[in-house]
């Protein structure tokens, strides 16, 4: 692998955002990891190293919807926020993993602000 390769310079915006920002039981950090085909959520409490609830594209009720990548992720963001509010947290922290806040991470994002979850 290069040294400047796209890779390693989002490992590095990776580590950077990590440095910042934690997830507590009370506020848990959204976590998004996209793929080049999916994309996977997770509300995590750093404190306890626990996942506290998980969503993706693919996912059952998700993945029959017919639509791009991008709508596919704006309801994966609203299914995290709707199990987030059955858990009883209403504010998170977003962690964008090392991606551009643009196109599906932005999607889940609006997603999830728009089912009620607050970041």
């Amino acid at each position: 692998m290069k040294t400047g390769s796209k890779l390693l310079r989002r490992q590095k915006i990776r580590y950077s955002i990590r440095k910042k920002v934690a997830g507590t039981p009370e506020m848990p950090r959204l976590s998004v990891f996209r793929s080049n085909a999916e994309i996977y959520i997770q509300l995590i409490d750093d404190v306890n190293g626990k996942t506290i609830a998980s969503a993706s594209t693919n996912d059952k009720d998700i993945k029959a919807q017919k639509g791009t990548k991008v709508e596919k992720s704006k309801l994966a963001g609203a299914a995290i926020a709707q199990k987030a509010t059955q858990l009883g947290l209403t504010a998170v922290v977003f962690d964008r993993g090392g991606n551009l806040y643009h196109g599906r991470v932005k999607a889940v994002a609006e997603g999830a602000r728009e089912a009620g979850l607050q970041f």
